[in-house]
């Protein structure tokens, strides 16, 4: 019984997020972190994934430029990335790779750098792509670099949505309190949202998010959202080896069933913290988000 009832939220969840799409432009999420190996990449990809399950056009970009990985999590080889769109020998959907349960794959490569010197015709066919894009995703996750280099930054100060992930680790919450505090201070408008990943466990979790969010709402004037927690599993580590998603592999195993939570909450009507739709259009979705991305890389 609760597993039909569970299936029939999915599914109304995602009707709605497909009658949003034929309204307005995709929803944008960019996944960050103050510091590398929290399982960062991890949950972008097993997140799509979920999502993909639900019943919505995802795709992911692989945005980080110095240590691309969500081909290695995938266990696919994609021929082309962004850099062959924006010099013209591909186009955006020749160069997408489709991945499990429909998931799209977009690899970033160095493109993102070459954004900053193409000619403006060039980028105006790059922009117009992009918005084409926009038509067929429900949404499009950005998977950054690690910290607060120019690229994570062009990204994360771009968005209406930033999914922060952090780990239990003191130096884990360090970084991510200096990434949180980065974009409060610049960009302001945006959901930040918290994951906290390696936990010991739901309560766990939700005591470091606390921690994290009373030290930003004293210090930055700033309220975090709760997103979720994924306990420490070691079927993620298996699967990482096998090259395969964990949410694929073993769909049973507690980080698969965190993930699943965190992707119906998401796609919930309300978000614990302001009354507002979760799922909301950005202003001008996929083509909005690079022109903003481009004030920060040119």
């Amino acid at each position: 019984m609760l597993k039909d009832q569970a299936a029939t939220l999915r599914a109304l969840a995602a009707r709605r997020a497909s009658q949003v799409r034929q309204l307005h432009p995709s929803r944008v999420i960019v996944v960050a972190s103050g510091k590398g190996g929290v399982g960062k990449t991890n949950i972008a990809v097993n997140l799509g994934i979920a999502w993909a399950e639900r019943g919505l056009q995802v795709a992911l970009l692989d945005a980080d430029m110095g240590l691309a990985n969500v081909d290695i999590v995938l266990g696919i080889n994609p021929r082309y990335n962004l850099s062959h769109v924006i010099s013209g020998e591909r186009t955006l959907k020749e160069v997408m790779v489709t991945g499990p349960l429909g998931l799209k794959i977009i690899a970033g490569g160095s493109g993102i750098a070459e954004l900053a010197d193409i000619g403006q015709k060039q980028l105006e066919s790059f922009i117009d792509g992009l918005e084409e894009l926009d038509q067929s995703l429900d949404v499009l996750l950005v998977d950054t670099s690690a910290g607060i280099s120019r690229s994570v930054l062009s990204f994360a100060l771009a968005s209406d949505e930033i999914l922060v992930v952090a780990t239990p680790d003191p130096t884990s919450l360090t970084d991510a309190y200096g990434l949180i505090k980065v974009l409060a201070i610049r960009n302001h408008p945006a959901q930040l949202r918290v994951i906290v990943n390696m936990c010991e466990g739901d309560k766990h979790g939700e005591e470091v998010f606390h921690k994290l969010d009373s030290v930003s709402q004293r210090f930055l004037s700033r309220k975090l959202d709760w997103a979720g927690s994924i306990p420490r599993d070691r079927m993620v580590q298996r699967a990482v080896r096998e090259f395969q998603p964990f949410y694929i592999a073993y769909p049973r195993c507690k980080a698969a069933m965190a993930i699943g939570q965190i992707a119906d909450g998401l796609l919930s009507e309300q978000p614990a913290s302001i009354a507002r739709p979760v799922i909301s259009a950005n202003a001008g979705g996929i083509g909005d988000l690079f022109r903003k991305v481009l004030k920060f890389v040119r």
